[in-house]
């Protein structure tokens, strides 16, 4: 037995020696790496001592600044909630019973608290006994409401912003989307939809716009307490389109856009059911091959690419024939028009309010919306065109003008198209057409006690 001792603690010491340095290394590590670190610091820290009670406030702060910050208020900042009301956010800062509904009620007689909708910015100040002191909110587009606490009572403040209109022109040149080009000119990329709507009969924004042609839109600017707030009406624009020329003047009462010419820009279709897609994938053909049944077929209509649920606008007046569901075309409208034609828009995601067959319908109002129903590879929408018995190209379309200015108001109307053709080339208002509009001050009528955002 002891010689099979001798023998084994050889090797046992050969695996215990090996493993006692590893541990003791491993202490000595752990023991002074907080102190390694310390030392190689150029910066070594002392201790935090522990917070104790006798650092008391008032033994922090100077005795001369304690007096300021014991009357100072407290702002809280923050937007209102959808379906959230007044009451619902003067309870969160801390008003109850009958204070809540003195308050409310304070409120309730300068302004409409049902016309309150979600995202209006409001404003509260706390006295340091953490009492609330008074109250802002900012309705938008409309002003300013203050309320302040004096004593046992509130006192309330409307102030409205003041509305005014500039005339404002711009410039430029296409490079890249039309919103880009004009924001790059100076002017608000809104401003773009506003002048697809001006000239929607005679040029097809999705195909017929390109690069380096040139706009010159003179327009109103709609401002509240002297800053930006909405594109207003557009009174003259001009787009040079590859070398031709597309004027638009607006003139008379009816606020009726007419060309260089006194020609009406209106015509009986649009030239596009979209009023601004970014582009078209597919036009008419009779042999087109399809994405989804594989195999060459004749292809009625031009494709639209857009996002699902955009706006579908009916492209001249008339009466709803169809609504609902055809085969391949998925969800459809089908609108017939004087003159014998009828348009068709397939693939559609769902329909608009009240359009069902035997429906009236006016130019540009919205009928449905984009999608990919029935045969579809993706979400876009198939705008057909059809003349009694014969399907025709949309694009090809050309549209038929209302009665232009009679021959006595002729002169009236060149006399003003030159002032505005000079404002939009010179790229100044003219003096007659610069003016600032100023709308009388007033609280939003009919008030009520307690309103939901919407």
């Amino acid at each position: 037995m002891q010689s099979q001792w001798i023998r084994l603690g050889p090797k046992a010491l050969r695996w215990l020696l090996p493993l006692g340095l590893t541990l003791l290394a491993a202490g000595l590590f752990t023991t002074t790496r907080h102190l390694d670190a310390y030392n190689r610091s150029p910066y070594p820290l002392p201790p935090i001592p522990r917070f104790a009670a006798r650092f008391a406030a008032n033994n922090v702060l100077p005795n001369e600044a304690s007096r300021w910050i014991d009357q100072a208020r407290v702002p809280v900042e923050s937007t209102l909630l959808r379906g959230e009301t007044v009451a619902d956010v003067l309870g969160k800062l801390g008003l109850q019973g009958g204070e809540l509904r003195d308050a409310t009620n304070v409120l309730a007689q300068k302004v409409n608290l049902r016309s309150l909708k979600a995202g209006n910015h409001y404003s509260a100040f706390f006295n340091p006994d953490s009492k609330l002191a008074s109250f802002e909110m900012t309705l938008d587009g409309s002003g300013r409401i203050e309320m302040v606490r004096r004593g046992e009572h509130w006192q309330s403040d409307w102030q409205p912003f003041r509305r005014s209109v500039e005339m404002r022109s711009v410039q430029g040149t296409l490079a890249g989307s039309l919103e880009d080009s004009i924001r790059t000119a100076g002017g608000p990329p809104a401003l773009a939809y506003r002048l697809a709507d001006v000239f929607q009969w005679d040029l097809d924004f999705t195909k017929d716009l390109q690069p380096g042609d040139t706009f010159q839109v003179l327009y109103e600017e709609v401002q509240l307490d002297g800053r930006f707030r909405d594109v207003g009406t557009i009174q003259a624009a001009a787009y040079d389109n590859k070398g031709r020329l597309h004027e638009a003047y607006r003139y008379g009462d009816s606020g009726v856009f007419y060309d260089g010419e006194g020609r009406p820009m209106k015509k009986m279709f649009l030239r596009s059911p979209l009023r601004y897609s970014p582009r078209i994938t597919s036009v008419f053909s009779l042999h087109r091959f399809h994405p989804v049944l594989k195999e060459y077929r004749p292809h009625y209509g031009v494709d639209y690419g857009a996002p699902v649920g955009t706006p579908v606008q009916v492209t001249a007046n008339g009466v709803v024939s169809f609504a609902g569901w055809d085969r391949g075309g998925g969800n459809v409208v089908k609108v017939q028009h004087p003159g014998g034609f009828l348009t068709c828009y397939l693939h559609l995601s769902r329909f608009a309010s009240g359009v069902h067959p035997g429906a009236r319908v006016r130019q540009g109002d919205t009928i449905a919306f984009t999608g990919a129903t029935g045969l579809a590879s993706g979400p876009h929408l198939d705008y057909r065109v059809k003349l009694r018995d014969g399907w025709i190209d949309p694009l090809s379309l050309k549209g038929v003008r209302d009665e232009p200015i009679p021959t006595t108001r002729l002169a009236s109307f060149r006399s003003w198209r030159d002032q505005l053709r000079s404002g939009l080339r010179d790229g100044k208002v003219a003096h007659g057409l610069h003016t600032q509009l100023a709308v009388g001050d007033a609280a939003p009528q009919q008030p009520a006690r307690s309103g939901v955002a919407r």
